[in-house]
């Protein structure tokens, strides 16, 4: 296996810094994907308390000057990297205003992600910065687990509002209520709610629009107006809003049965090349080792694919309410026989009357 790249634009290298920042909000570790033409961070989550996965995808001629990978194999030219998210960033934030970065996989006694860092300097030399993160090599046979995530038929799609206010809202609902309530229907509009025994709390989003695919990927009997609602845990989602570094331009909320995808159209800092998540890519066809590539300009599209995966937990609601109405029925049930017995012992119990004392 080889891997070695590197960075000379400031954009690209600034936008990839922030990339890196946003991974490391959301998770501790997290997997680096390595292919001929693309990376690929993944976060694998598990689901089944409301967890967060996440598959962001970078062209890789967008972003480097230099790119050169050799796979496991040639039949699986792919690399598959486990590290600590923190660990990159760190590395990451001396490289601001840096003239070049460079990202090679080594083995210094163990795998390292080796990132240089060419600092500029106010004489002619120049400082080189180097980071050595470690980093695990995952088997092929964990590969099938890390895979990019399906999206099922929705129910809906919608544009989200601006993530800024968006957070400002679910931050104040978190004080009230551990769960959150998203509605959204064909029409555009977007109910975040709360509910509690003692409060309900809704805000509303009108005329966001819906994606040109919605209305025909929804049910045809779907009425227009009627709302489509998942239940997740509000701590992941405030976790996610708040790791956000790269700001879209837009983000779609998909709505299915038991989960919710969101969709990040990120644009680059100059002309815009965006990847439309519906759109199928094609798969690459090149050789094993791929060429060194030509010098990435900042004027080229910067395409990311975000897409998180937060886990329904209405149906986790439902048990936890489900068994505590059996507890309370079992309960109800238990003072109704004490009580019948109380009675059937009285009842059985022969009077006496108690002696009187005569003086």
């Amino acid at each position: 296996m080889k891997f070695r790249a590197k960075i000379v634009d400031t954009a690209c290298l600034n936008h990839f810094t922030r990339v890196s920042n946003m991974i490391a909000k959301l998770a501790k570790t997290c997997t680096l994907r390595i292919s001929p033409d693309k990376l690929n961070f993944v976060l694998s989550d598990k689901v089944a308390n409301g967890g967060v996965s996440m598959w962001c995808e970078l062209e890789q001629e967008n972003f480097f000057s230099e790119f050169q990978m050799e796979g496991v194999s040639a039949e699986n030219n792919e690399i598959y990297l486990e590290l600590t998210s923190e660990n990159l960033s760190r590395a990451l934030k001396t490289a601001q205003n840096a003239r070049a970065l460079k990202v090679k996989l080594t083995n210094k006694h163990f795998p390292c992600l080796t990132v240089s860092i060419e600092l500029l300097s106010v004489s002619s030399s120049s400082r080189v910065v180097t980071h050595d993160i470690p980093v695990k090599v995952i088997p092929r046979k964990l590969w099938k687990d890390l895979q990019e995530p399906t999206v099922p038929d929705a129910d809906v799609s919608i544009y989200l509002p601006v993530l800024k206010t968006m957070k400002s809202v679910v931050e104040k609902m978190k004080n009230i209520s551990n769960h959150l309530i998203i509605e959204a229907n064909l029409n555009g509009e977007l109910n975040l709610k709360i509910e509690t025994e003692l409060v309900c709390v809704t805000t509303h989003f009108k005329d966001l629009g819906n994606p040109p695919l919605a209305s025909e990927n929804a049910s045809q009997d779907r009425n227009s107006e009627q709302m489509a609602e998942v239940h997740i845990d509000i701590r992941k989602l405030l976790q996610f809003l708040a790791g956000q570094q790269v700001n879209p331009t837009k983000a779609t909320c998909t709505l299915v049965e038991d989960f919710l995808y969101m969709y990040f159209k990120d644009e680059g800092p100059e002309t815009i090349s965006v990847m439309d998540p519906e759109i199928q890519r094609g798969t690459s066809s090149g050789p094993r080792g791929s060429q060194m590539q030509s010098s990435a300009s900042a004027a080229r599209g910067l395409e990311i694919l975000y897409q998180f995966v937060l886990h329904d937990v209405s149906a986790e609601v439902k048990e936890t309410l489900q068994h505590l109405e059996e507890v309370e029925s079992q309960q109800v049930t238990a003072m109704e026989a004490s009580v019948l017995r109380t009675e059937f012992r009285n009842k059985r119990r022969p009077f006496t009357e108690k002696p009187t004392h005569r003086n």
